[in-house]
């Protein structure tokens, strides 16, 4: 018969050293198996998963080996990548000698299909697909296996690291093993996006855990109250309207100037004035109100830069016991005014009590598209109560965005598109854009 196999085919069926060779070349699928799990665990593990499990004591020597290996991912990656070609060409090189002895000349090219299904499947994909569905817990359960094989091919991965670093740098390319892609930062607020993206991250819980993450990144400029809406108390004014001011006021503390509102003397607490009034009203022979002075109950003021931190001013104010400070520019002008509770709000939203004023609806587009907004709304707000991206590099507030871009103060109904959003100027009161209607373009 033409297609009968040769007969050294049957000769080599029945030699042991044929099974042995299939043997070996089985064991080495095994361990391209194993190299390309734990590739894909120790890559795709993070520190901060694996920190977790060495302080839960889950696996905790794993985990533990494990981070010590993401320490220097390019000699750990070298390591695995080594030892997973070796055994792959070694494997294909023996199926090769194998399958020709057995086959002649044609088992070239189906040793050639076999061990790419081979390797495809039992090599590469089953081994990830595994290591992927849960790479924290594989990793810590390989850490030392592969440790051992980084160890013996560091020699070689050292070599083999300075010829690419070589190659790279003939292209203007410098690599640094100890720097971080991205940082901690970045990782936990775009795994925040996109699990709000995904629908498993609330928005409110989104928004609080950013808040609180850039708070660093944002100074007291960016948050503070106006001096154009910041409420004084005059040093020489009537005790009695004084009094009647503070009582009218929502606020508990008061900032206090003298001659001009530039000149702040003290800062007045309310239950400081309550006090102060009681002693001079009550009893018999209590001189009156008249003899009140509020510069004997004014504490000193407290002046911060109009370029420090939320961060650092949120430390300050913890550490100082005070709750209220007055902004100042380079000049010492006064700029605004900056509280605790502004900072609180950037992290967990608004806070009301029941002398705050109603609280507003909720920002919703009108029947046109368009988005109704006070110019002083600061873009940080307009972007989290709308879910949208207007940004906030070049200005603080949606009215002062649009008079950057325009170059100059817009009047009445006159529009602009940028940044992918379309602005229509609403109301103006002397330079100042007290409304706006805004509407994302697309």
């Amino acid at each position: 018969m033409e297609n009968a196999p040769p007969p050294e085919a049957f000769s080599a069926l029945a030699d042991p050293a044929t099974w042995i060779t299939a043997a070996v070349i089985l064991f080495l699928l095994l361990c391209s198996g194993f190299f390309s799990g734990s590739e894909t665990a120790l890559t795709a593990a993070t520190r901060g998963k694996l920190r977790s499990m060495v302080d839960r004591g889950e696996h905790a020597a794993g985990a533990d080996r494990a981070l010590a290996l993401k320490e220097d991912n390019e000699r750990l990656i070298g390591g695995i990548l080594l030892g997973n070609n070796l055994v792959n060409i070694l494997a294909t090189s023996l199926a090769t000698a194998l399958l020709t002895t057995i086959l002649g000349e044609g088992g070239v090219a189906i040793a050639t299909l076999v061990m790419t299904a081979l390797v495809l499947i039992f090599a590469e994909v089953l081994p990830k697909t595994y290591a992927i569905n849960d790479p924290e817990r594989t990793a810590a359960r390989i850490a030392r296996p592969v440790g051992l094989v980084v160890s013996v091919m560091a020699p070689v991965v050292s070599v083999v690291r300075l010829l690419v670093r070589g190659v790279l740098r003939l292209f203007g390319v410098r690599i640094d093993a100890s720097a971080n892609m991205v940082s901690v930062h970045e990782e936990i607020m775009g795994a925040l996006s996109l699990g709000h993206s995904e629908g498993t991250v609330e928005k409110e819980q989104r928004d609080r855990l950013l808040g609180a993450l850039d708070l660093h990144e944002r100074t007291v400029e960016e948050i503070m109250l106006h001096r154009s809406g910041i409420e004084m108390i005059d040093a020489e004014a009537d005790p009695e309207a004084i009094l009647s001011q503070a009582l009218q006021s929502p606020h508990t503390r008061l900032p206090v100037y003298k001659g001009e509102q530039e000149n702040i003397i003290g800062l007045v607490h309310a239950k400081d004035l309550l006090r102060a009034i009681d002693r001079l009203t009550r009893g018999e022979n209590a001189p009156g109100i008249q003899g009140f002075k509020i510069t004997d109950i004014a504490t000193k003021p407290y002046f911060i830069p109009e370029t420090t931190t939320l961060d650092d001013q949120l430390r300050q104010f913890l550490k100082r016991h005070t709750h209220f400070a007055l902004v100042v520019d380079e000049y010492g002008a006064l700029r605004g005014l900056i509280t605790l509770e502004d900072i609180l709000e950037e992290i967990v939203g608004e806070i009301t009590d029941e002398f705050d004023t109603p609280e507003a609806p909720l920002l919703a587009p009108g029947p046109d598209g368009n988005y109704l907004i006070d110019g002083a709304m600061t873009i940080r707000d307009f972007n989290r109560a709308t879910d949208l991206t207007l940004p906030d590099e070049e200005a603080n507030t949606v009215a002062g965005l649009v008079i950057h871009e325009a170059q100059s103060i817009p009047v009445v109904g006159q529009c602009f598109s940028f940044h992918g959003f379309r602005f229509e100027v609403a109301e103006r009161e002397k330079n100042r854009l007290t409304r706006l209607k805004v509407r994302k373009l697309g």
